[in-house]
């Protein structure tokens, strides 16, 4: 059983999470709001998910230095050192080799786990107990483990793990990643069974990915790696803030997982869901007897249905003959957008930013 002395959690919470504007914004993204309406924040939910595997003084939050203060404010429990600032966003693939580099130096025998602060987990024993497995497997092999989920639609916004049915136990061979598929492709993929979505949760030991970066991202390597003097020192955060920006922009699955060939997955199934968008809120929330969602304020909804209504508390919005609509309304900015074609928000961030009203974003 692999001892939770060398357990460590690398949290990931540099993202902006443009999908879900005007909910999140550049100054506050969507890991530092309670989307859920539970009192807690994304982070904070994952936080305290972890603290059932580790002390608190081995989870590492890796952030852009932008939200070093609120993830203080969120997480009171961290020091200064566990918030890893990146001075530039490059990526997933930077993030990880920097922590992979800091927790070897600091135990040469870390097996860590790295995740989103911002997914949702519905069934957190099912979660530690499939974390715990793939733990004790990275601690007594060489190999980069990444947790997949039953799929159980055709979905296109997720990449998908072919894997080898016969495994070590819970413990499966990785055949391939496909990145977002088409429709037809995601169909075919979950009739064939032999797919799981990735839900971007990696468990490894600092030895085992930073072989894997020495091989397939030497570029990367080589750069963090002339810091080893540096790390857990009072030198670490102005050799990173002067090396880091240099490192190839790239995400971990590129960089490293679609190039190795000691890749595992679990077949999971822990009430999983990326939260990425608008929509996978609605899918996830209690709704009406019309399948309407309403979050902070109140809502008439007169001949509506599937609609997510998010307006701020003592706000009163009446709805009439509207169907499959988000309405979120954060005071400065109000979107109604059909939730079909929710994809779309990025691209309307993106208007904004092209237009000189960042103000909004």
């Amino acid at each position: 059983m692999e001892s939770s002395n060398n357990t460590y959690v690398a949290i990931m919470a540099g993202g902006i999470g443009s999908r879900f504007w005007p909910g999140s914004r550049v100054a506050r993204p969507k890991q530092f709001l309670d989307i859920l309406g539970v009192g807690k924040s994304l982070i904070r939910l994952t936080f305290e998910r972890f603290l059932k595997l580790c002390p608190a003084d081995h989870i590492y939050i890796l952030t852009n230095a932008m939200y070093k203060d609120l993830v203080l404010e969120h997480l009171p429990e961290l020091t200064e050192e566990q918030v890893l600032c990146e001075p530039s966003r490059n990526n997933t693939a930077p993030c990880v080799a920097y922590m992979a580099f800091k927790m070897h130096e600091r135990n040469k025998t870390a097996n860590f786990i790295v995740a989103p602060s911002d997914h949702i987990i519905l069934n957190e024993n099912n979660f530690i107990d499939t974390i715990k497995t793939g733990l004790d497997f990275t601690a007594e092999n060489d190999a980069l483990l990444t947790l997949g989920i039953q799929p159980n639609r055709p979905d296109t916004g997720y990449g998908y793990i072919n894997y080898d049915k016969a495994g070590k136990g819970r413990v499966h061979r990785v055949v391939k990643f496909t990145e977002k598929p088409d429709l037809e492709t995601a169909k075919s993929f979950l009739a064939s069974g032999d797919y799981l979505w990735n839900a971007g949760i990696f468990v490894w030991s600092s030895q085992a990915i930073l072989k894997a970066f020495r091989e397939y991202a030497p570029q990367i390597f080589d750069v963090l790696a002339e810091g080893k003097d540096a790390y857990n020192t009072p030198g670490e955060a102005t050799f990173i803030n002067e090396n880091y920006p240099k490192t190839d922009k790239i995400s971990i699955d590129y960089a490293i997982l679609e190039k190795a060939d000691n890749v595992y997955t679990i077949p999971s199934e822990f009430g999983w869901s990326d939260l990425g968008t608008w929509a996978s809120l609605h899918a996830e929330l209690d709704k009406d007897e019309d399948q309407n969602v309403v979050t902070g304020g109140q809502a008439i909804c007169y001949d509506s249905k599937n609609c997510l209504v998010r307006v701020p508390k003592g706000k009163l919005v009446v709805l009439k003959d509207m169907d499959d609509y988000i309405v979120v309304d954060e005071e400065d900015v109000l979107l109604i957008f059909p939730k079909s074609k929710e994809q779309e928000i990025k691209a309307v961030t993106q208007q904004l930013k092209e237009n000189g009203a960042e103000g909004f974003l």
